[in-house]
């Protein structure tokens, strides 16, 4: 899809929709293309529900171990990552 500015600043929920979507959106200026709206790749982390269904497609067990519950404290966290200033 290529599209004026002028139209582009009218319609910008619809072209970041159609660019989520994977569809090449260019924007125009005086007629020359200026600018292309693409969707942004996903930033890193697990996609647990993904690993979950990788594991279940390849026929894996779950893993039974357990986190001690002091892995989920954050102030444990910032300690372990040094973010406290010690």
């Amino acid at each position: 899809m290529e599209i004026a500015l002028r139209e582009a600043k009218a319609r910008l929920s619809e072209l970041v929709a159609a660019a989520r979507n994977g569809e090449r959106v260019i924007i125009t200026r005086h007629g020359r293309p200026a600018v292309e709206l693409v969707r942004c790749k996903r930033q890193g982390g697990i996609d647990f529900d993904r690993l979950d269904a990788a594991r279940r497609r390849l026929g894996l067990k779950p893993d039974r171990e357990q986190w001690p519950p002091e892995f989920d404290d954050p102030a444990y966290s910032r300690q372990v990552l040094s973010l406290d200033g010690e």
